[in-house]
């Protein structure tokens, strides 16, 4: 098996880490890049090679891909894994890597193209007997032709950026008087956003489930699905809490979720790692809504389920190398839910960069930690929040929130707030035990809290009240 020698990771912090760490299970040496402010990061410290590429600004550093492909040159690297964010899922990049004869270790700038323009995404998927949402067959860019659309498929609709993601340029519209607000709202934020103000419009579905599937191809018609992932548990668009097996869904419904994205693949004509997303209703009709044409956060999930290291499939299919697996060969075991945790406030989600004091992780069976945090470590302003995901893994859902709460009670980060006293809620609350969740639920669960500190208040002011009365004394 000839594989690449040499590879440089376009990314930073936990998955740059994930991918040296897969580099040198293979043998493979690794270059990392980084930002001035990151000198003194694991990723760094961690590789063969690193490069600094720029100051702390994404654009001048993890986005300049003059920059990043002149480190590859002078380090002699044969290819570049991209992870995920920043040029993960940027067609030129690929291009311009292939272009300066380098193996970019992704799917090919075409997927990406597709995956990346939702709207051309669900014509394709609905000429192939994909189910998607009713709504427009294309892009829309004049509000008039949205207004004629929507009025065929009745309202609740939502608006979306065809290029977006993350939930920008996107608007949720229950009246036809508010349609025309929304509509050039999200247009200016896609704008702002993406550099394209183009939507797409489809019915609003709720209450919905959020549910992925991650596919491997190798370019050479061998396609497989390793399962699914729930990550219905986020907060605007923004996932918190991802599992597998989605709970309360039947075996029929998984095999049948399963081949609909091998059909979606195909019908890509994708080649390495990616994700097939749907929305699910409550009555378990499945829609396409997208493709990541990338490595996801939430892939060591899978991961942990199927005993598959996708990252190492990843740079092995860039080798050129067959997949190692076949359909009937992948075989889940278990139940496993991952937390992402973000240097946030967990009330507000307020970002908390700052200087980490004290970071201690959780261990024990079943129990994996995925970071690139440690003691002493200044948590950045200018990049994401996450700082680790915590995954376990157990025989049963029941078994596998049991363990996280205990890994949640033990996993140490001082000097910094972080999402961790949210995840202990979360794992709390009677309806996430049972299942009974859709994307709404974090939504709900503060409304619930709010009303709960509301009624505190009044139940003080009445006990307050109650006793001035008693004193005889006015307020």
């Amino acid at each position: 098996m000839k594989l690449l020698k040499k590879i440089l990771i376009a990314n930073r912090g936990e998955i740059a880490i994930r991918i040296i760490r897969a580099c040198k299970d293979l043998g493979i040496q690794s270059v990392a890049i980084f930002s001035d402010i990151e000198r003194e990061s694991l990723h760094v410290k961690l590789a063969d090679e690193a490069v600094c590429i720029g100051p702390a600004s994404p654009a001048n550093s993890y986005l300049n891909i003059p920059a990043i492909l002149s480190a590859a040159e002078i380090t002699d690297s044969e290819a570049i894994h991209p992870g995920y964010g920043f040029l993960s899922e940027n067609p030129q990049f690929a291009e311009a890597c292939a272009t300066s004869g380098i193996t970019f270790i992704g799917p090919t700038a075409e997927s990406m193209r597709m995956g990346g323009d939702k709207a051309k995404a669900r014509q394709v998927m609905k000429r192939r007997g994909i189910p998607v949402v009713p709504g427009s067959d294309g892009p829309v860019t004049l509000e008039e032709a949205m207004v004629k659309v929507t009025k065929r498929i009745g309202f609740p609709v939502i608006l979306k950026a065809s290029a977006g993601g993350g939930g920008r340029g996107m608007r949720i519209v229950s009246e036809e008087q508010d349609f025309a607000q929304a509509f050039h709202m999200a247009q200016r934020e896609a704008l702002a956003a993406f550099g394209k103000g183009e939507l797409y419009v489809e019915k609003y579905l709720s209450p919905i489930r959020h549910i992925e599937v991650q596919i491997l191809a190798d370019g050479k018609g061998n396609i497989v699905h390793l399962g699914e992932r729930d990550c219905s548990i986020q907060r605007r668009h923004q996932k918190l809490i991802e599992e597998s097996p989605a709970p309360n869904t039947a075996e029929k419904f998984r095999k049948k979720i399963g081949e609909v994205a091998i059909r979606a693949a195909k019908a890509m004509k994708y080649k390495n790692a990616g994700t097939i997303e749907f929305i699910v209703d409550q009555d378990q009709e499945m829609y396409f809504m997208e493709v990541n044409s990338r490595i996801q956060v939430e892939h060591p999930v899978t991961e942990e389920l199927m005993g598959v290291d996708i990252v190492k499939e990843q740079i092995k299919i860039a080798s050129g190398v067959p997949l190692s697996y076949r359909q009937n060969q992948l075989k889940p075991s278990g139940h496993v839910i991952e937390c992402r945790i973000n240097a946030e406030d967990p009330e507000s989600f307020i970002p908390s960069p700052g200087r980490i004091t004290f970071f201690l992780p959780p261990g024990g069976p079943g129990v994996r930690v995925d970071s690139a945090a440690f003691t002493g470590w200044k948590v950045p302003s200018h990049y994401d929040s996450m700082i680790a995901k915590l995954i376990v893994r157990a025989k049963t859902r029941e078994e596998a929130i049991a363990r996280m709460k205990r890994a949640l009670d033990e996993f140490i980060i001082e000097g910094i707030k972080t999402t961790i006293p949210f995840h202990k809620k979360i794992f709390s609350h009677p309806d996430f035990i049972k299942g009974n969740f859709t994307t709404g639920f974090v939504e709900m669960m503060r409304n619930q809290a709010d009303t709960g500190r509301a009624e505190g208040t009044i139940l003080t002011e009445e006990i307050e009240d109650e006793k001035t009365r008693s004193n005889g004394m006015s307020r």
